[in-house]
């Protein structure tokens, strides 16, 4: 089988983009990937978008033909994935397995959502879920995983709110996040209480923006000079049939054993990793299910400044979802997109020296105590 190389990538800002809708926003991701692979849009033999939302809050679909024609691509095949907080990372799984398989040479995968639009509403975890109609809405199942890491491992009030301090302070310097302003712990702390003990700073914020890369196989690779090996790509669902441990997240582990061995390495190996940091207990659980740490020394892990740039495994180098934002079809996108970013050096601020191995990691949707989705990538140069 061929290797999968990126050749290219582009991102917006993340943040308010009441002039864009969802068609443009991708078509100018798209735009950026193509010019920075030097391919022709001729050259490209398949497209994967990715949007979670547009169908749900504009009646939209089937936007990966726009996206593409947008930006001079047509007459080939073109998939358009929802698959919730994964969607972005899992239209690239779709591409990577393609020109793995010699389906395509040459594969634009674009991850757009436009969602600070008055008819968002409440993310819930979908409306035909039992236990989201009791009330079990993304937030509060959070909220009752960090209760029960409190409970069970002694985790802190302050554990929970260096995830955020840590990730603003990383988004200070990427230039399309969302928030790039710094905050404390004080801070952190003292904002408004979602769902106990998560505070609003504690919550990532919706988002509109795209994110873009260009995967192609060996024999471009070499012709277009690219450097950065997607090493593995996997995707799972989850196994919903949890004992009602919360602290102790299958999905996440399963997952990372086969992406390590796919990939011939394991998590002390790892430069960096983007993880899906949807709040802060989130973060802190994928630490312990990617084998970072132990599970349980997940808060202990990021108040020693391990999950720091300069730290031992640095954690969401790009501020993650707490601090650049959660435009969630474009969010798995963008983790790859940093990671490459970060790999080729040219992150600046943000650099985390030496980076040769990256791991991303992204979840998406809520059944029966689990997540319905979860897609690890490891790129490496």
């Amino acid at each position: 089988m061929t290797g999968v190389w990126i050749a290219g990538t582009g991102v917006t800002p993340f943040g308010r983009h009441a002039d864009l809708d969802v068609v443009a926003l991708g078509a100018r991701a798209a735009r950026d990937a193509l010019a920075a692979s030097g391919l022709a849009a001729s050259q490209i033999t398949m497209g994967v978008f990715a949007n979670a939302l547009a169908g749900r809050l504009m009646g939209a679909l089937t936007l990966g033909q726009n996206v593409l024609a947008e930006v001079g691509i047509s007459r080939i095949p073109v998939v358009n994935v929802e698959n919730a907080c994964t969607s972005g990372s899992t239209a690239l799984h779709l591409a990577w397995t393609a020109i793995r398989a010699g389906e395509a040479d040459a594969v634009l995968v674009v991850g757009a959502e436009k969602m600070c639009v008055p008819q968002m509403g409440l993310i819930d975890s979908g409306e035909t879920q039992i236990d989201t109609l009791l009330g079990m809405v993304t937030p509060a199942s959070f909220a009752l995983r960090a209760m029960r890491h409190v409970h069970e491992f002694g985790t802190t009030p302050l554990q929970l709110a260096a995830v955020s301090v840590k990730n603003r302070a990383n988004a200070a310097h990427n230039p399309i996040a969302m928030f790039r302003a710094p905050v404390s712990l004080p801070e952190v702390l003292d904002a408004p209480l979602i769902a106990d003990p998560l505070t609003r700073l504690q919550c990532c914020p919706i988002a509109d923006g795209a994110a873009a890369v260009v995967l192609v196989n060996d024999r471009l690779a070499r012709r277009l000079g690219a450097t950065v090996q997607v090493a593995a790509s996997v995707l799972t669902s989850g196994g919903y049939d949890s004992d009602g441990d919360l602290v102790r997240w299958e999905t996440d582990s399963r997952t990372a054993a086969l992406a390590y061995d796919k990939a011939g390495v394991g998590p002390g190996d790892l430069d960096l990793v983007e993880c899906h940091d949807a709040f802060t207990i989130a973060e802190i659980l994928h630490y312990e299910g990617l084998g970072l740490c132990p599970t349980g020394e997940g808060g202990r892990f990021v108040e020693s400044g391990a999950a720091s740039i300069g730290g031992r495994i640095p954690v969401n180098p790009s501020g993650g979802l707490i601090g650049r934002g959660h435009p969630v079809g474009a969010t798995g996108v963008a983790q790859v997109v940093e990671i490459a970013e970060q790999l080729l050096g040219r992150a600046g601020g943000r650099q985390v020296e030496g980076a040769r191995l990256g791991l991303a990691h992204c979840m998406g949707g809520d059944k029966d105590g689990d997540a319905k989705s979860c897609t690890i990538a490891i790129l490496k140069r």
